[in-house]
């Protein structure tokens, strides 16, 4: 991992990006962490980051963990049934 500060990465950002594929780069303004740059390999990459970092979607899953931690969930079988019928 390898730090840098805003300031450098604004005047060589292509070197930067290069050097992303090896692993993250941590951002700071006046030495504190304000951003983190990343390689990115594929679109599903960039699919899963914005959904980890979605406030709806986040709200979405503690939704749904509340409710199955309540309810117990939806079985195998009673989940592969309602597909087979809904397909019909």
């Amino acid at each position: 991992m390898k730090i840098a500060p805003i300031a450098d990465i604004k005047a060589h950002l292509s070197v930067y990006i290069k050097e992303s594929e090896n692993g993250p780069i941590i951002i700071t303004r006046n030495g504190r962490p304000v951003g983190v740059l990343l390689g990115i390999t594929d679109e599903a990459e960039i699919e899963r980051l914005v959904l980890a970092y979605s406030p709806t979607f986040q709200k979405i899953l503690a939704e749904s963990r509340r409710e199955i931690g309540e309810t117990g969930g939806v079985g195998h079988e009673e989940f592969w049934q309602e597909r087979k019928t809904g397909m019909q």
